[in-house]
């Protein structure tokens, strides 16, 4: 007993020296310190200040938060510098506060983040939207305001929603600003669109207006004119009043601007009228904050509070809210049995030891932790909405208002938010709805209302100009050698060309709602067909603004390049020479192939058998000496052929057999009468070569045309040996080699594309197109990767096809009328097996049941009714195995040969037929009369 007491003493001693020596407080107190830090001069900063004083003021009245604790708040100004932040948040260390409210700038929570880290002080920062704070590097770091993530999210989508496929990025070249730019760049490239042109200002308080004017003029010389503003509210206003001055608020520029412009809307308003007429058209992102009772109350006080002197914005309620949070935290804190008290940092004790920076002074927060937990899994609903954290710890249900600025104020054109994008309608009615219907026909409300864009436009801009540096376009356009009728350079000029491309090429640009200045640049020697893909690598190398020409689309080049919609249709063909054939004496052998021959010929046969087989037992047209039973098959399977054979079948399987065949036999027929009529009728053509698959076959040498994508496309894909390739470059090139031959140094044939194929046959008579067209792709222009003149060009090529113009000028350059009768293609006139085997195997299947049906019934008449000669035989006979077998075989085939006796059926019938009324007697009499008659012939054995 005594021991236990002993334990129970020592225990309180170590207790009470703790409190000693510690500067904690046991039990709640009386009165919890936090901080604020902040600029107190910026828009965000004046109504920030009040907002937080509002809230330690409304915490401390009610009774249902930290009962019997008062909040004491202590404000610093930062003036958004790093270097005062960190002093004033060193200054906050030594008077043991529980946490913060702030920072309001990226580079103060950047600096002062480490610090709360090592000193476990939660900071709940009310306008910090830098993406990149991680609460993995920085876990006491809360953002109680969006992320800059969010906010580009929607400004990504507002791009894509128009149409647009560039931005230019101004930004204020600090943490906030690059940080934020970056996570643009990201969401745009997520929608295949990208940021041409980052345009940093120095983010000194001092504005340059000589900066900021020799920005604007770099900007105004490129072709994107989607500008994206990301800065703070002072150095914004300047640039917007340098671009007023330069002519860039006006028709064809898209301005849009982040949530510093909406903050300052909001807090002065009105704003001034020199200020307002500089962002007319301007499109703001502002934080989004549902309309609540609370809020509206809130709004009632500030109005009673602060007068006309200063109006509210939106990170006003976040600050308010945060204080909010941190004091139910702690009032979670508290209930859950937590206690508020320091100790020294083992570190700072001894860095404080060798100087007089007084750091021992700075305490770390013991219980930090708990509280930064408690911060994270607390709800509530405050004046900017719900107040929960996901596990990024970003606020949940983020959102976004899009509003214009028009005229002597602003107008809501929309919303964004995370879950339902962009919409016309609040955020907080899907909430519980679900997420719109956004397809195509879907009957949810539009996403956008109507902007009023500079220049006091409702015509939305297109987004994008012609850089405005007096350069032209550089098109490359290859100089043929070779079918000319496509481009061909005028002779005796340097940039002039003319043909089927080029023509299509202007009249579609003729049709652009804007003028193209440009310039034909001629790509190739003149002595041979350049190669198109090389031509192609020019515009990634920056040489060549665009190409234009014969250029066929394919994979590899898509992948560098962007082309327009194709103009003409394209593929590869296979061309060779090819002979008339004669009627000739042997003409009505060749509808069918050989094997077509033996195929049919086998089935007559085979059909005969089986018939034979059928009807032999109880047909005696089938039944006599072997060698008229051989005659008998040989006469009935070839007669089917003209449906003219005369014996009659009386089996039911016999009859199942013949009338499928008789089918067969009548869709052979139709087929060879249809063929031989054409063969004597109409001139054949034949070739040895049938089309691509028997070309890859052969070893024969393939010509193609020089510089066309053909050769990479037999080689590589057809993996046909480059050896047997033969480069061609003209016309004359292609008849003189497919008229010499393999066997003279020529080609078999040649694989081109179709519109040079069809040109070259147009005066080319003794050559065709064999098989089919083995590709399918098309000609188009080409132009750099996102171009938006690829986009525009593809509309108007689409407006020539409609209207007609495309096929005038396809007819005006390649109609051509030689070897019209005879521009057919080449197939084979022969009939295959392929065609018919089907109605074979449909035969062959009914044969193969019948039979099987058949030889069941002999198997059962053999078992059932052995004769009495067999039962003898296998009596006398021991258990040979082999004579059992052989006596089998024997009763199974003279089963077959023998004749069916039908007496018995016939008795059968007469008794039947004695049942009947004596009115049908004459009828009766008649019948046995037939029936003897058919008794008293002897059948042939």
């Amino acid at each position: 007993m005594k021991q236990q007491e002993q334990q129970l003493w020592v225990l309180l001693l170590l207790l009470f020296l703790s409190l000693l020596l510690g500067k904690g407080y046991s039990g709640k107190p009386e009165v919890v310190k936090i901080g604020s830090i902040f600029s107190f001069n910026s828009a965000i900063g004046k109504v920030a200040k009040i907002a937080i004083e509002e809230a330690v003021k409304d915490v401390n009245s009610n009774p249902n938060i930290l009962t019997g604790t008062k909040f004491s708040v202590s404000m610093q100004n930062s003036n958004c510098s790093g270097f005062m932040g960190m002093v004033e948040a060193l200054r906050f260390m030594e008077k043991d506060i529980v946490g913060i409210i702030g920072p309001q700038c990226s580079v103060v929570a950047h600096m002062i983040s480490h610090m709360a880290n090592e000193l476990r002080v939660p900071l709940l920062s009310f306008a910090v939207t830098d993406p990149v704070m991680s609460p993995l590097q920085f876990p006491y770091f809360i953002r109680t305001t969006q992320s800059d993530l969010y906010q580009m999210d929607a400004i990504a989508s507002i791009v894509d929603f128009y149409g647009w496929k560039e931005v230019i990025a101004v930004f204020v070249d600090d943490d906030f600003g690059r940080n934020g730019v970056a996570a643009l760049n990201d969401k745009l490239a997520s929608r295949r669109l990208r940021i041409t042109y980052k345009a940093g200002l120095h983010p000194d308080t001092a504005v340059n207006k000589n900066e900021i004017m020799n920005m604007l003029i770099k900007i105004m010389l490129l072709q994107p004119r989607i500008i994206v503003i990301h800065v703070y509210s002072e150095l914004g206003f300047a640039v917007f009043k340098e671009a007023k001055y330069l002519g860039m608020m006006g028709n064809g520029y898209v301005w849009i601007a982040t949530d510093w412009l909406s903050t300052t809307l909001d807090s002065s308003s009105p704003l001034p009228s020199e200020r307002l007429d500089t962002i007319q058209g301007v499109l703001v992102l502002r934080p989004h904050t549902p309309d609540s009772s609370l809020k509206r109350e809130f709004f009632k006080r500030w109005r009673k509070d602060s007068g006309s002197s200063l109006a509210l914005n939106t990170y006003a309620l976040y600050a308010y809210d945060s204080v909010m949070l941190l004091a139910r935290a702690l009032d979670k804190f508290f209930k859950d049995g937590g206690n508020i008290s320091f100790s020294n940092h083992s570190m700072l004790n001894t860095l404080g030891k060798s100087g007089n920076l007084n750091l021992e002074a700075m305490t770390v927060f013991d219980s930090g932790e708990t509280l930064l937990k408690a911060i994270l899994t607390t709800h509530m609903v405050g004046l900017s909405g719900q107040l929960q954290f996901t596990q990024e710890r970003s606020r949940t249900r983020p959102a976004y208002d899009i509003i214009n600025v028009a005229g002597t104020g602003v107008r809501q054109i929309g919303y964004w938010s995370n879950h339902s994008g962009l919409s016309t309608v609040s955020p907080e009615s899907f909430y519980t709805k679900g997420r719109p219907n956004m397809s195509v026909g879907g009957t949810s409300s539009p996403k956008l209302r109507h902007v009023i864009w500079p220049g006091e436009t409702f015509t939305k801009p297109r987004g994008w100009v012609f850089s405005n540096n007096g350069k032209e376009l550089r098109i490359g356009v290859p100089r043929r050698v070779s079918y000319k009728e496509f481009v061909s350079q005028i002779r005796g000029t340097e940039n002039l060309f003319k043909g089927f491309c080029i023509d299509v090429f202007t009249a579609a640009v003729n049709l652009l709602p804007y003028a193209v200045p440009f310039k034909f640049v001629p790509y190739g020697d003149g002595k041979e067909n350049p190669s198109y893909t090389h031509m192609i690598e020019m515009i990634t190398s920056g040489n060549f603004d665009g190409v234009v020409g014969d250029i066929a689309i394919v994979t590899n080049r898509t992948k560098i390049v962007d082309f327009t919609q194709p103009y003409a249709a394209s593929g590869l063909v296979v061309v060779a020479p090819f002979k008339k054939l004669n009627s000739g004496a042997w003409a009505f052998l060749r509808p069918f192939n050989r094997l077509m021959w033996a195929v049919t010929g086998c089935c007559f046969l085979f059909v005969g058998i089986v018939v034979w087989i059928l009807e032999h037992r109880t047909n005696d047209e089938f039944r006599g000496p072997p060698k008229r039973q051989c005659v008998t098959i040989l006469w009935f399977s070839f007669s089917t052929m003209f449906f003219a054979h005369r014996e009659n079948t009386v089996s039911t399987l016999g009859r199942l057999v013949l009338i499928i065949w008789l089918f067969v036999v009548l869709i052979i027929n139709s087929s060879y009468t249809a063929s031989l009529t054409s063969i004597l009728t109409v001139q054949q053509l034949s070739s040895p070569i049938k089309g691509i698959e028997s070309l890859r076959e052969r070893d024969d040498k393939i010509g193609f045309q020089v510089g066309s994508f053909a050769e990479s496309y037999l080689r590589n894909e057809l993996n046909i040996s480059e050896s047997r390739l033969v480069p061609l470059g003209t016309p004359d090139a292609y008849a003189k080699a497919l008229k010499d031959g393999p066997n003279k140094g020529g080609v078999a044939a040649i694989v081109d594309e179709r519109p040079y194929v069809e040109l070259f046959l147009s005066s080319n008579c003794a050559y065709r197109i064999v098989g089919q067209e083995f590709t399918k792709s098309g000609w188009g222009f080409a132009f750099p990767r996102d171009s938006p003149l690829a986009i525009d060009l593809s509309t108007a090529i689409l407006e020539l096809a409609e209207n007609g113009d495309l096929q005038r000028i396809h007819d005006k350059w390649l109609m051509k009328n030689a070897c019209t009768l005879e521009n057919a293609e080449l197939e084979s006139d022969r009939l295959h097996l392929k065609s018919f085997w089907g109605l074979f195997l449909i035969c062959g299947v009914a044969c193969i049941f019948a039979l099987l049906l058949y030889f069941i019934q002999i198997l059962r008449q053999l078992y059932k009714k052995p004769n009495d000669d067999a039962i003898a035989r296998d009596q006398q006979q021991s258990h040979d195995s082999s004579s059992i077998r052989s006596t089998r075989l024997q009763r199974f085939l003279s089963l077959m040969d023998e004749k069916e006796d039908v007496s018995k059926s016939v008795s059968k019938k007469r008794k039947i037929d004695g049942s009947v009324n004596d009115t049908s007697g004459s009828t009766r009499s008649r019948g046995f009369d037939r029936e003897r008659s058919f008794n008293s012939v002897n059948p042939l054995d």
